[in-house]
């Protein structure tokens, strides 16, 4: 990124930008023999209420506080204009109903204005944080070293003629079909992320053959509900890479996931060695990579509407996530 390019994106430099702008709009607009220091004094009286409402007031009512939230936006207006109404007074000798009535009606015009320009801005800053953890994701979809130890295994099922190999080469090939088509989608029905992780989990037993005991427990139906594509396998991807011998159990890897209307919850337990860790320190950030993306897309997609708890124990880690679809 270029000097100018970090210096449009500064968010300082762009409200003075803004109210700059408003300044010579109120300068233009106002019949007074000192337009330009009228402008400068309504300015600099505007910020507060204004920076008051977007701060504040205004992330209300993505918290679902509406009634709250128009409360306090019409309480910000009228103590503003009181204000206002009183230095006016003062100034002017002078006070008339009709003063606070039109300060009222400008202050309001004022915090609609504001807000309509900070909810287009959020919006656009979201869209452009979905575009880049959608972009993330698909830079981190499928672990080359899974794919790497699946086709050999496949390859070693081909030499001794299993029956095995066509089932498992296409649920290989459904999961590149998912990954490369249908993650391009913001939502994906709940019963491909499921089948996903069913054909993840069936090429793993290979991989691991009989030294890892590995429990799925999925929802038989999951009705007509949508999920993020590919948002549970970051969890179950990681158990695996960090699958390990705990002191009192064999290899384990427990996922549960539990349908209560349109609640689900996820559940994903490995256990873990105790003993020092070898992977790479490639292998070690590529994890905490797909670890911050999912939690910024949970972030950005599902908002409030998620609950993620992630505790590593001695022996075993352990994932739950409780979403509302």
């Amino acid at each position: 990124m270029s000097k100018l390019d970090r210096f449009i994106d500064n968010k300082f430099v762009q409200n003075i930008v803004v109210w700059i702008f408003i300044m010579l709009i109120l300068a233009m607009s106002i019949q007074a023999e000192n337009r330009i220091l009228t402008a400068v004094f309504a300015v600099l009286f505007l910020i507060f209420p204004v920076y008051i409402n977007n701060l504040k007031i205004v992330p209300l009512f993505n918290r679902k506080n509406k009634l709250l939230g128009i409360l306090l936006f019409c309480l910000n207006a009228f103590v503003f204009s009181s204000i206002a109404v009183y230095f006016m007074s003062n100034y002017f000798e002078k006070f008339e109903w009709r003063m606070l009535y039109n300060l009222f009606s400008v202050m309001i015009l004022a915090l609609l204005f504001s807000t309509a320009i900070k909810i287009a801005k959020d919006s656009f800053i979201r869209r452009q944080e979905i575009k880049d953890a959608e972009l993330k994701l698909l830079k981190a979809q499928l672990n080359p070293h899974f794919l790497f130890n699946t086709l050999n295994n496949l390859y070693g099922l081909s030499v001794v003629n299993s029956n095995k190999l066509p089932d498992l080469m296409l649920k290989l090939s459904d999961l590149l079909r998912y990954s490369l088509y249908d993650t391009k989608e913001q939502l994906v029905p709940l019963q491909k992320e499921v089948q996903y992780l069913q054909n993840y989990i069936s090429l793993e037993r290979i991989r691991l053959e009989d030294k890892t005991n590995i429990v799925l427990n999925v929802p038989s139906d999951t009705g007509a509900l949508y999920i993020a594509p590919m948002l549970l396998i970051v969890f179950v991807e990681n158990a695996f890479k960090h699958l390990g011998v705990s002191k009192k159990d064999e290899n384990r890897v427990m996922i549960d996931l539990q349908l209560n209307e349109r609640e689900l919850m996820f559940i994903c337990k490995n256990t873990i060695d105790t003993s020092e860790n070898l992977e790479s320190d490639l292998e070690q950030g590529k994890s905490g990579i797909g670890l911050e993306n999912a939690k910024k897309r949970l972030n950005l997609i599902y908002s409030d509407r998620y609950l993620l708890d992630i505790n590593e124990g001695e022996e075993e880690y352990n994932v739950q996530l409780t979403l509302q679809l």
